[in-house]
């Protein structure tokens, strides 16, 4: 696979970079048919891209925004990304965009799996844009090493866009997609920040088994001949 990598002289020149990435392939969906779809990670690393791209003069209201993995926690959890999505995304104009989100109230991630496959099916065949974040044991969505589920969440049998997993680095319980609908993306990119992420790559691109480092069911797929990585110091 192509490995497209752009390194950022800033963080704030990443996030700029990389919001007008995605609005424009945003736009482009819109115009094309109307419509688009973007799934976005949590973590503290894309806050700055989230408020960025939420400046975007594009028609949000024909925008569908999922997340690429959940926490299963409340959405008033400090921990739930569906928050990081609300508080740092769906601002301003972003705000008219459709959200939707995994946690369904009094289920648990694995009672919940079921529908919320049925649900998010039409909206994730294909997504427009998605893009991934990376954690420093290699782990990107809930691909967690030493899941049970990892390898189901990475080539689910029956087709499912949705997987819920459990992992010890994990925390809580997690809804992730899969990895077939992550690459079946138009447009899929790796935002990452620091040196300590920068080395975490440069493992995760050596030889070695998918299982320590599940990031590397993305960086060695052959579905797909490219990737799109940011970086900034």
């Amino acid at each position: 696979m192509d490995l497209r990598f752009h390194e950022y002289p800033s963080r704030e020149a990443l996030a700029e970079g990389l919001a007008a990435g995605v609005a424009a392939i945003l736009a482009t969906a819109i115009h094309a048919r109307g419509a688009a779809t973007l799934a976005v990670s949590g973590g503290s690393t894309p806050k700055l891209f989230l408020q960025k791209l939420s400046a975007a003069q594009i028609e949000w209201d024909r925008v569908t925004v999922l997340l690429v993995d959940e926490r299963w926690v409340a959405s008033d959890s400090e921990r739930s990304n569906a928050r990081l999505v609300a508080d740092n995304l769906l601002q301003g104009a972003a705000a008219k965009a459709r959200f939707e989100a995994f946690f369904v109230p009094g289920e648990s991630a694995f009672e919940a799996a079921a529908g919320l496959n049925r649900r998010f099916e039409a909206l994730t065949r294909p997504l427009d844009a998605a893009v991934l974040g990376m954690g420093n044991d290699g782990h990107t969505a809930s691909f967690f090493p030493q899941s049970e589920q990892l390898g189901h969440a990475l080539a689910p049998t029956g087709g499912e866009c949705i997987a819920a997993v459990e992992a010890p680095g994990a925390g809580e319980p997690r809804i992730t997609l899969t990895l077939p609908v992550l690459l079946s993306a138009h447009f899929l990119a790796l935002h990452i920040e620091g040196d300590d992420k920068r080395d975490t790559l440069r493992e995760a691109l050596a030889e070695g088994p998918v299982e320590d480092m599940p990031v590397r069911a993305v960086l060695r797929q052959d579905q797909r001949d490219d990737l799109q990585i940011f970086w900034a110091r």
